[in-house]
């Protein structure tokens, strides 16, 4: 789960990350009387969307008057930013912080991060401060630090002193300053779940104070449960609709670009069945895991979702009957085109417990547009030649 920046910063002020003042606000009204409250002389105006690269698409501001800050509100309110981090058809800005401007003497990259292969937090650093950090790992990797930090011993002086001289700080002060920094920031990571903070940039004002003038964090889905003031943070409207029903049914579901809808059963199943879909020639228009104990139900609502996206030209079913038998999902399948409009062809290979049984049940359907897989490749090929009308 993503949240907004004015949220990580109210987290980041809890646990004594120094951030700029700044007030949330959802009307250009109250932007001129946020920016009245923070006293100015100089405010940022920040759109409020979950995604990054927004100072390059136009939804970062500075202003200079009150009469700057509601013209800036009037602009950025409502309007549908796109970046590098959005889908093309982009965002609707419907919420803006208001911040105060902040003496900048340089720019740099701090974030906290879940490195899986070595499964512990990384901390990253880089110089190279309010770039796309992307970019600066492709073009100057040499430019990025990474600290790996064992939760079991936690954040430590020398990994704060690996972080200071790999910024190139020499003054004492400015070396205790990002010190502290670094430690606040990893304890609130670890106590809060989270899965990512990133600040981009991290600022050095002319006093050698450090001020996260950015905040991003990501946190771990499962772990909501046990940080409900996290889990209130959440904002429904920043996410995927198709998404967000989905997992009302504990179907995990993300949309791609493609023309073959996927039914899967089990992350690693959908991810094969995508990588054979793509050899075949074909794209998937989707992820869609429904878990180990599909049903009508669950089979139903996931034609339903899938078939939402008009580039669906064909749906590939592929799922391997383990603790649920073949026999079963095959009724499942039937009963499910039923209660939803299936009206593209249907691809359903099973494998598994009572595999024999199901496909005879599905070759004794006479459903016109349900075409019965072999194997996985074989359904596949099926799949990519009914998407493309053969």
């Amino acid at each position: 789960m993503n949240i907004h920046e004015y949220q990580a910063k109210q987290i980041f002020k809890k646990y004594g990350v120094p951030i700029p003042k700044g007030i949330m606000v959802e009307s250009v009204k109250d932007a001129v009387i946020a920016a009245e409250q923070l006293g100015g002389p100089i405010w940022v105006v920040k759109a409020q969307i979950h995604a990054g690269g927004r100072g390059l698409g136009g939804g970062v501001k500075l202003a200079k008057s009150l009469e700057e800050v509601e013209v800036l509100a009037n602009e950025i309110l409502g309007m549908t930013l796109v970046t590098h981090q959005t889908t093309a058809e982009g965002k609707l800005v419907q919420k803006l912080y208001i911040e105060d401007g902040v003496d900048i003497k340089e720019e740099l990259y701090l974030s906290v991060v879940l490195d899986r292969k070595l499964e512990m937090p990384l901390i990253m650093a880089s110089t190279e401060g309010g770039m796309n950090i992307e970019d600066v790992a492709e073009n100057t990797p040499e430019k990025i630090i990474t600290i790996p930090v064992d939760p079991a011993i936690g954040f430590q002086s020398f990994h704060g002193r690996k972080l200071a001289f790999g910024l190139g700080l020499t003054d004492p002060d400015e070396q205790k300053n990002i010190i502290k920094f670094a430690h606040k920031l990893f304890k609130l990571y670890m106590e809060n779940d989270a899965e990512m903070i990133e600040i981009n940039p991290l600022v050095k004002t002319g006093k050698g104070e450090f001020i996260a003038l950015d905040g991003k964090m990501g946190f771990d889905n499962s772990a909501l449960g046990r940080q409900p003031e996290i889990a209130a943070m959440r904002d429904l409207t920043e996410e995927d609709a198709d998404e967000v029903e989905a997992a009302k049914y504990g179907l995990s579901y993300v949309a791609l670009d493609g023309e073959i809808g996927c039914m899967v059963n089990g992350a690693g199943l959908a991810m094969g069945t995508m990588d054979t879909i793509n050899y075949m020639g074909g794209t998937p228009a989707n992820f869609l895991d429904v878990g180990g104990s599909a049903n009508a139900e669950t089979v139903a609502k996931g034609f339903e979702i899938i078939l939402k996206n008009p580039k669906v030209k064909a749906i590939f079913v592929n799922i391997f009957g383990g603790i649920v038998r073949c026999d079963r999902i095959a009724n499942g399948i039937i009963e499910a085109t039923k209660l939803t409009d299936v009206n593209v062809p249907v691809i359903v290979r099973l494998d598994g417990t009572n595999a024999p049984e199901a496909a005879e049940i599905l070759k004794n359907a006479n459903i016109a547009n349900l075409i019965v897989g072999n194997d996985l490749g074989d359904g596949a090929a099926k799949a990519v030649a009914a998407a493309k009308g053969n």
